[in-house]
């Protein structure tokens, strides 16, 4: 049984998607990229800046549903120059210092304009 959960806190989705879903004790993040909410700005030009919001927004839902980063199983990193991965890598490092979840990164064609990344997750319910 799936379930949508509410995520105020999130940035409102540009398309027809849930930001959360749960299902089998397993909750399912939408990727969010480097966006800030109460502006509607993209939080810099860097690939630091963007990770660091992206994980922010991240941060933010698993909140909403009552989860921490510490709760992350599963992360997929979307990178539109994979020039940046190492400046993402520890700028991602920053928010899982110890016992980091799965995590498959890989590079894209693009995303909308000025976004050099984006990221979705999978959280388990203890």
């Amino acid at each position: 049984m799936k379930k949508v959960l509410a995520t105020p806190s999130a940035l409102k989705p540009g398309g027809v998607y849930s930001v959360a879903i749960e299902a089998n004790g397993l909750v399912f993040l939408a990727g969010q990229v480097g966006v800030r909410p109460d502006t509607g700005q993209i939080a810099g030009p860097g690939i630091e800046d963007q990770t660091r919001q992206c994980l922010a927004n991240l941060g933010a839902v698993l909140r909403d549903v009552g989860l921490t980063m510490g709760s992350v199983v599963k992360v997929t990193a979307f990178l539109v120059d994979f020039a940046d991965f190492s400046r993402f890598n520890e700028t991602y490092r920053e928010s899982f210092p110890a016992d980091p979840p799965v995590r498959t990164t890989v590079a894209v064609a693009g995303l909308a304009s000025g976004l050099r990344i984006e990221i979705d997750a999978v959280a388990a319910r203890a």
